[in-house]
């Protein structure tokens, strides 16, 4: 007979049929039974499942045997598992071990072993001292040089005598504050006098540096002269969105850039004359020493190209307050109307118009000027601050009395950076555009009182020309020349 799968079985012997032969199959014993029961069985099931069938049911009993089995076999809380206690150390091994251990270097070890103290040490009454300290000190602002040297630990006489030799290599009063004083205090014979001045390191100019140094029992200085380049700096860049913003990442300094707006300011408004695709020119003082440090200085050069090749070239001209600046051409002057305070475009005219908050036809006695938030805001003609802080509908103000009877204010602002009773310059930045007041949005509000009368800002006209000649026309040209030799970059 012959089943499903193909085996034959005869009587009680199964047989596989492979073509014509058949191979007998030996049947499976009670084991081979047993042992497939078992591997069927699942041991370890699931007991978050199923709860309440015969199978979680047997997992069940199985933990609980489980456990049982282990706390069955288990020594208990009360009886610990006795285990082998080695034996204490004595003789020559208790000697060995207590000579390596770090008990030793407590109280001392007989033993004569090198890492650890022996008989002949003796315990020392007091920590000792460090045979020198190095430490730097900070010169501060209203500081004397013997007064930091002092607080750093240095003895009288021997700050005496640095600042006696110091004082005949340069002035003291050079020192700026924040300037690093370099220290070395040497070893001293009792902790009840200062420690001695064992060496000084200093940069007491940008071109020069100190050292002083114990040599035989006395200080000796030392000068090391720093070579210094003068190369002016030369940033230029394109206008973009924002002047100021754009000279700003180009690399040029912040109180350059506002230097630089105060300067062209004089000759157009920054508001309306400059655009996006016109380029500035910006020279600016350089000295940078031979160690790599770099200091910049006050603007010398503020050159703009306007479209269809028009340009403006300002050189500073003339010593201290008396600097003027003077065009490329020899000529100083200041002319046209007045130029807006900052850099955005006008959204309300001077006039009658639908006030935006209030609803009703109401007088606007200034002009609107919108502006990115926290763009600087210049004064638009020099004069005094008669007044700054908060007052009314016009949020944080600022007013300017300038002469001719003619005062400028400006409102909105987010944040004023003058004082009343401060006198500022042209384009110097008085405060920030915000929405202060009665504002519906980020702008400054610039009006103007000629004799205490509102008048229009666009209708206030300035002009005044100086001309250079003779030997300081020839001085200047000869400045401008090498101003505009200066490679971008200043190398």
């Amino acid at each position: 007979m012959r089943n499903e799968s193909g085996i034959e079985q005869a009587g009680g012997t199964a047989t596989v049929s492979f073509g014509r032969a058949l191979v007998p199959l030996p049947a499976p014993t009670a084991f081979d039974r047993f042992r497939s029961g078992v591997e069927k069985i699942e041991w370890v099931p699931d007991l978050g499942s199923q709860i309440g069938s015969a199978q979680w049911w047997r997992g069940a009993l199985t933990c609980t045997a489980l456990c049982a089995g282990a706390l069955m076999l288990s020594p208990g809380r009360g009886h610990p598992i006795a285990g082998d206690v080695a034996a204490p150390l004595t003789g020559d091994q208790w000697d060995e071990a207590r000579a390596q251990s770090i008990a030793p270097l407590a109280y001392g070890a007989d033993t004569g072993h090198r890492m650890a103290a022996t008989d002949f040490v003796a315990p020392l009454t007091e920590t000792p001292e460090r045979p020198s300290i190095d430490l730097s000190a900070s010169y501060g602002t209203g500081d004397s040089f013997a007064a930091v040297l002092r607080r750093a630990g240095v003895s009288e006489r021997d700050s005496d005598q640095a600042v006696r030799l110091i004082t005949s290599a340069t002035s003291l009063g050079d020192l700026t504050p924040g300037t690093q004083i370099d220290l070395t205090l040497g070893r001293r014979d009792s902790k009840a006098v200062a420690r001695p001045l064992d060496a000084l390191s200093f940069r007491a100019r940008f071109d020069l540096q100190l050292s002083l140094k114990r040599v035989g029992g006395a200080l000796a200085l030392s000068r090391q002269v720093i070579a210094i380049d003068h190369t002016p700096l030369r940033i230029q860049g394109l206008v973009g969105s924002s002047l100021y913003r754009s000279a700003r990442a180009a690399g040029a300094p912040a109180k350059a850039v506002e230097s630089y707006i105060r300067a062209i300011a004089s000759r157009l408004s920054v508001g309306s004359d400059v655009h996006a695709a016109d380029s500035f020119d910006i020279i600016v003082e350089q000295a940078r020493a031979a160690t790599g440090e770099v200091q910049l200085g006050e603007l010398l050069f503020a050159g703009l190209n306007r479209g269809g090749g028009r340009r403006l070239q300002l050189v500073k001209w003339g010593d201290g307050d008396r600097a003027q600046w003077f065009e490329s051409s020899g000529q100083t002057e200041q002319r046209g109307v007045m130029g807006m305070p900052v850099a955005g475009h006008i959204t309300s005219s001077f006039g009658l118009r639908m006030h935006p908050i209030l609803g009703y036809l109401k007088m606007h006695k200034g002009l609107d000027i919108g502006a990115p938030w926290g763009s600087p805001i210049h004064a638009a003609m020099d004069g005094v601050v008669q007044f700054a802080g908060r007052t009314g509908g016009y949020g944080n103000f600022v007013k300017l009395a300038s002469g001719g009877g003619i005062v400028t204010g400006y409102g909105h602002m987010s944040r004023i950076a003058v004082r009343p009773g401060m006198r500022v310059a042209r384009g110097t930045v008085i405060g920030y555009v915000g929405s202060t007041g009665l504002s519906t949005g980020p702008h400054l509000h610039w009006e103007v009182w000629k004799n205490g009368v509102s008048v229009n800002p666009r209708n206030i006209s300035m002009s005044s020309v100086v001309q250079l000649s003779g030997e300081a026309l020839r001085a200047f040209k000869a400045r401008v020349g090498s101003l505009l030799a200066v490679k971008v970059g200043g190398r």
